[in-house]
């Protein structure tokens, strides 16, 4: 699950509920906050994850700051091998990737999981061109049963039974929860279509 960008409160208020909807992983993605405050977040979000996987996007140094158990990395972040180097063993390390040979290049750089996608067309990602829910699940084959693979963009409840069919079961969504008019409900029908 993955945060929206907006203030910190409206954030851990999203954050608490998806949490007691079920989720188990919470990813903090804030594109728009000094890196201070968003350090401060990532300290709260910990604390309030403490039962799930907390994962910062983007900032390796923030991650190991706040005893993050992982951080997830884009194609303008840090390289994969560059954050392990800083990291070590200590944070499961994600990349995104929209293809087979970047899944596996990130793999072989040191990424545990891949962010695989865009899924469908998303207002986060507009220029990037939606790989389906084939595509994600070609990228899922690729990386092999031992590698995570979780569906990323434009995922939503009406979406969502599209990925399961592909066989996909590990979805990052931020709309579908942040957008909901009661994110607990929205994070717990998400978790139920998932395991249907």
């Amino acid at each position: 699950m993955i945060t929206a960008d907006d203030t910190p409160e409206r954030v851990m208020r999203i954050a608490s509920a998806a949490l007691r909807g079920g989720a188990d992983v919470l990813q903090l993605r804030h594109k728009t906050l000094a890196r201070g405050e968003l350090l401060e977040l990532a300290h709260r979000l910990r604390e309030l994850a403490r039962d799930a996987i907390f994962v910062v996007n983007d900032h390796v140094d923030i991650a190991l700051l706040c005893s993050a158990d992982g951080v997830h990395l884009g194609m303008d972040d840090l390289s994969v091998s560059a954050s392990r180097r800083v990291a070590g063993d200590r944070l499961v390390i994600g990349a995104s990737a929209s293809t087979p040979s970047a899944a596996l290049a990130a793999i072989a750089d040191g990424a545990g999981y891949i962010g695989a996608g865009p899924a469908f067309a998303t207002p986060i990602k507009s220029k990037k061109v939606a790989i389906g829910p084939g595509g994600v699940a070609t990228v899922a084959a690729a990386a092999g049963p031992d590698v995570p693979v979780f569906a990323i963009g434009g995922i939503e409840e009406g979406n969502l039974a599209q990925l399961v069919a592909e066989g996909v079961r590990r979805v990052c969504v931020i709309r579908a929860i942040s957008a909901a008019a009661d994110p607990e409900q929205a994070a717990r029908r998400l978790r139920a279509m998932l395991e249907s």
